[in-house]
């Protein structure tokens, strides 16, 4: 008698990019062409492989803030972002970086919408 064997090849389900406010969202959008250009191919990855990027595409901040490095011809931005439950990517924050060190501001703009989500989704 011959022996069916069937294999099963189950794909992961995709991670979801959310953004914190439709403001956020925009923000990033309306970056320059060739920064608005990486943050998308970037996303693709998440969406498809998780949010660990590694170096040189994302940095970890600690305590789950993390950071989408984007670097075109118009300059460098920064986005910050968090996983969530559910395999969901939150966007949280980002700017066009004009110095060599990330601005306390903006860190502290994140950290605190990172604390906002992760509460709210507890």
């Amino acid at each position: 008698m011959p022996v069916d064997n069937k294999f099963v090849i189950v794909a992961p389900m995709d991670y979801i990019i959310e953004y914190y406010s439709e403001a956020v969202q925009e923000e990033i959008l309306s970056l320059p062409d060739s920064l608005a250009a990486r943050y998308v191919i970037l996303t693709r990855r998440i969406t498809a492989v998780g949010p660990n990027l590694g170096s040189p595409h994302t940095e970890a901040f600690g305590d789950g803030l993390f950071e989408l490095r984007l670097k075109g011809q118009e300059g460098i931005a920064r986005v910050f972002f968090c996983a969530l439950l559910g395999r969901r990517v939150m966007m949280l924050h980002s700017f066009v970086k004009k110095t060599q060190k990330t601005p306390s501001r903006q860190l502290e703009v994140a950290r605190k919408r990172m604390k906002e989500v992760k509460h709210a989704d507890s």
